[in-house]
């Protein structure tokens, strides 16, 4: 059966990292349709906001969703596209699995962790305001049923990889309430899964440890800011933004992307590591049960990776985003 996937190319490079993984997709034989909708900064001109309804609509029909990267202004400006459309469809686990790939330069090795964060809550949810004209206020939500669910997806993501370890990461001890909510919501989740290790890190000795030893770590659950933070800490150990996939999960739909921003600066040069928003796909064929498919892109990719001829200047070769992704493509076709 035939899956529409509504497809968000993005602003600056999202385009042509969107084209490549799009092509890799469909050259995998997984039986997915797409359909095109734009959000982002050139949407404002036309809709008076850079996300339309009509595209949140073609997520809610289709439930799934693949995003490339949009730009957010610093400061100033619209309000993120990425926080509307997770706090909109209610995407309440923002899930980046970080691992090691072949021939990524990197500091470590051995790293393979999962970053579990809350995503609709917290001090993201942008409830805030001026006091006066010298100060500003902003309030953090932190609700016991929010980091009960958001505990729950990162213990059952835990077993059904595998996976031997949860570390709540928190700082209840200066935060006792709003922290210590989320820390003691998280860890009664914790009882249902005796199989399961569940410790927990104060966010800085957590930054700490990561830098020391990271690959004692499997699965981290984090409220949004720290989450946020640390999801491109960890992304630093395993070679950068350019190879960090993500997912957006709710109840209904789910939304995959590239981690990385839009860097304007290099857009339309031919230049873009595709990879995080091909590892992106990946996911998302997992996701809608297309095993098979999935694994013939990863081992695409790890088999252009080793040899290193085709990959991109980021990655210490010299090949563009097209060849690339033409490159993976001939190489699932070579293991047909």
């Amino acid at each position: 059966m035939t899956i529409i996937v509504t497809l968000i190319p993005g602003d600056g490079i999202g385009p042509e990292v969107s084209k490549a993984t799009q092509d890799v997709i469909t050259a995998s034989g997984a039986p997915i349709e797409w359909e095109v909708v734009e959000a982002g900064a050139a949407c404002i001109a036309q809709f008076g906001t850079p996300l339309p309804e009509h595209v949140l609509e073609t997520i809610r029909r289709n439930k799934v969703a693949l995003k490339g990267p949009v730009t957010t202004p610093v400061g100033k400006g619209f309000r993120s596209v990425n926080v509307s459309l997770r706090q909109q469809l209610e995407l309440y686990a923002n899930v980046r699995h970080m691992r090691n790939l072949p021939n990524v330069a990197s500091r470590y090795e051995n790293v393979d962790i999962v970053v579990v964060r809350e995503n609709t809550e917290d001090l993201y949810a942008g409830i805030e305001h001026m006091v006066g004209k010298d100060a500003a206020e902003s309030i953090k939500i932190i609700t016991r049923e929010a980091s009960e669910r958001i505990g729950r997806y990162g213990f059952e993501l835990a077993r059904r990889e595998g996976r031997k370890r949860v570390t709540i990461v928190h700082k209840a001890n200066i935060m006792k309430l709003s922290d210590g909510l989320f820390l003691e919501s998280v860890r009664s989740v914790a009882r249902d899964y005796p199989e399961i290790v569940c410790d927990d890190r104060i966010v800085d000795a957590m930054c700490m440890n990561l830098v020391q030893i990271p690959e004692q770590f499997e699965v981290l659950v984090l409220p949004n800011l720290y989450g946020d933070i640390i999801s491109d800490l960890v992304a630093g150990l395993v070679g950068g933004l350019g190879v960090a996939p993500g997912a957006n999960i709710g109840e209904k739909y789910a939304v995959f992307e590239a981690a990385h921003g839009s860097a304007p600066e290099i857009a339309g040069k031919n230049i873009a590591n595709p990879l995080a928003m091909l590892i992106s796909g990946v996911e998302m064929l997992q996701y809608l049960g297309f095993e098979k498919e999935a694994q013939r892109v990863e081992k695409a990719i790890e088999q252009v990776l080793k040899h290193g001829k085709y990959i991109t200047p980021d990655l210490g070769g010299k090949a563009g985003t097209k060849e690339m992704a033409s490159a993976i493509i001939d190489a699932m076709r070579d293991n047909a």
